[in-house]
């Protein structure tokens, strides 16, 4: 398949709003392949590079870690069936995953809640967040 007219790494990272140094980390950990190289030693890319890191970013932005962003690559390029139901298995666990953060999150609220309304009182010698903070 032929590649498009090069794109630079600038042009890559403003299409995509994926820092320089995060994209040359996705290619040494092989999310991106390694691009061609210009006569002048310079990366060039294509539309299929920016596509793939849009997903690679996305995917990130909603938490999924590498491993799970390279199994879901590696299922988008996979035609045979039963690719979708193992993607959404695997969507099925990080939303889990989402849930357990969500309520763990609701739960460090109420805590921080209640130590600033008892800061806020200064009713008491010691500080109530401090106290809150090292409680085991």
């Amino acid at each position: 398949m032929a590649r498009s007219p090069g794109i630079q790494i600038g042009e890559l990272s403003k299409r995509t709003g994926c820092n320089i140094e995060t994209i040359r980390y996705y290619e040494r950990i092989s999310l991106l392949p390694a691009p061609p190289r210009s006569a002048g030693r310079y990366r060039t890319y294509d539309n299929a590079d920016v596509r793939r890191l849009a997903f690679i970013r996305r995917a990130r932005e909603l938490g999924f870690t590498l491993d799970q962003v390279r199994a879901l690559l590696a299922l988008s390029e996979n035609d045979r069936q039963g690719a979708c139901t193992e993607v959404r298995e695997l969507a099925a666990r990080h939303l889990g995953e989402v849930r357990a953060k969500i309520a763990d999150l609701r739960a460090l609220e109420r805590v921080l809640a209640d130590a600033v309304k008892r800061c806020a009182a200064a009713e008491l010698s010691a500080c109530p967040i401090i106290d809150a903070l090292s409680a085991a």
